[in-house]
C-alpha cells in the first residue's frame, strides 16, 4: 500500500504577547512565530485493515486515540467517508511538552498527508480550519511560512522578510504544562502595544523583538531556565528567549560554527538537550 514519509518541524515563538482573556476561555495572543529545523519523522501508510493506528513509543506521548495525531487522521478519515486504514508511526524528536509544538506539528503533517494519500485534495485552507479545531497551533505548521499570529493563534499574516539563523534549542528535562501555566498568568493592564514589524534583517533585530508574557510564569517556578539564558548569551547568542509555555530556551546565531560549539559546550556540560538547527 502507498505511504509517505514526512518531517515534522518544530516551531519557536520569537514573540508571544497575551492581550487579554476571552470569553469562551482561551487568550488572545499576537505572537511571531518561526519554524526550525529540528523534526520529527512520520510514516503514513494506508492499510487494507480498517482503522486508524498511531505508535510512537516515546514516554509521555500516547498511542492510538489519545494522540494529537490520531485525532487527524480521524477528522480527515470521517471526512472522506472511505473504509480505509491508517498506520501512523512517529518518530519523536522534538522534546515533549517542550513549548516547540511537537503535537501541533505532528497532527498538521498527518493532515497534509492523509490529504494526499487519500485524494481529498483539501486546500491548505479547508486543512487549517480543521486543524484549529485540533489545536491552536496546528494552523500555523500548515501554513509553512514564518507568521504574526493573532487571536488564539490562528489568525495567521507570513513576515514579509525574516533573516536565515542559527537556533540553538536548550531543554534541561522540565515538562511544563501549557495549561497550568496560563492558569497561573496573572494579566496586568499594559500600555500601547508594541508596533511589530512585517521585516527583520539581522539576528540584532529579531533579538530586540524576542519577548514572551508567559516567560515569568514559567521561570518563576522553575528559575534554572534563566540560567540557560544566560548560558547562551554567554555563548555568543545575539538574543535568548524561552519558547512559548517553556522549557526549551533558545538562542539565535548568524554564525553555524558559534552555534554549533553552544549547542555541544552546553550538552557536554549539563547532559541536557541541545540541538543547533537552522530556521527554515
Amino acid at each position: 500500500m502507498e505511504k509517505l514519509q514526512l518531517q515534522a518541524p518544530a516551531k519557536v515563538n520569537y514573540r508571544l504577547d497575551v492581550l487579554g482573556k476571552r470569553p469562551d476561555g482561551y487568550h488572545d495572543l499576537r505572537m511571531v512565530m518561526q519554524r526550525v529545523g529540528l523534526c520529527d519523522e512520520i510514516t503514513i501508510a494506508l492499510s487494507v485493515t480498517p482503522g486508524i493506528r498511531v505508535t510512537c513509543g516515546k514516554k509521555g506521548v500516547p498511542d492510538g486515540p489519545g494522540n494529537i495525531a490520531w485525532r487527524a487522521a480521524d477528522a480527515l478519515l470521517k471526512l472522506s467517508g472511505k473504509e480505509a486504514g491508517i498506520d501512523i508511526v512517529i518518530d519523536k524528536r522534538i522534546p515533549v511538552a517542550a513549548g516547540l509544538g511537537g503535537g501541533s506539528s505532528d497532527a498538521a503533517t498527518v493532515l497534509m498527508g492523509v490529504n494526499r494519500l487519500l485524494g481529498l485534495g483539501l486546500s491548505d485552507e479547508r486543512l487549517m480550519e480543521i486543524g484549529v479545531k485540533l489545536g491552536a497551533d496546528v494552523p500555523f505548521f500548515i501554513f509553512k511560512k514564518t507568521a504574526l499570529a493573532e487571536g488564539i493563534g490562528d489568525k495567521l499574516t507570513a513576515m514579509a522578510s525574516m533573516p536565515s539563523l542559527w537556533v540553538v534549542l536548550i531543554n534541561p528535562g522540565i515538562h511544563v504544562s501549557t495549561a497550568w501555566v496560563y492558569q497561573n498568568l496573572i494579566l496586568t493592564e499594559k500600555g500601547p502595544a508594541t508596533i511589530i514589524r512585517d521585516s527583520y534583517s539581522s539576528a540584532a533585530e529579531v533579538a530586540e523583538l524576542l519577548s514572551n508574557d508567559l516567560e515569568p510564569v514559567t521561570c518563576g517556578k522553575h528559575p534554572l531556565l534563566n540560567e540557560v539564558k544566560d548560558m547562551l548569551l554567554a555563548a555568543g547568542a545575539s538574543g535568548s528567549l524561552m519558547s512559548g509555555s517553556g522549557a526549551t530556551v533558545f538562542g539565535i546565531f548568524e554564525d553555524e560554527a558559534v552555534a554549533k560549539k553552544a549547542a555541544t559546550d552546553i550538552a557536554v556540560a549539563r547532559g541536557w538537550f541541545a540541538e543547533a538547527v537552522q530556521t527554515l
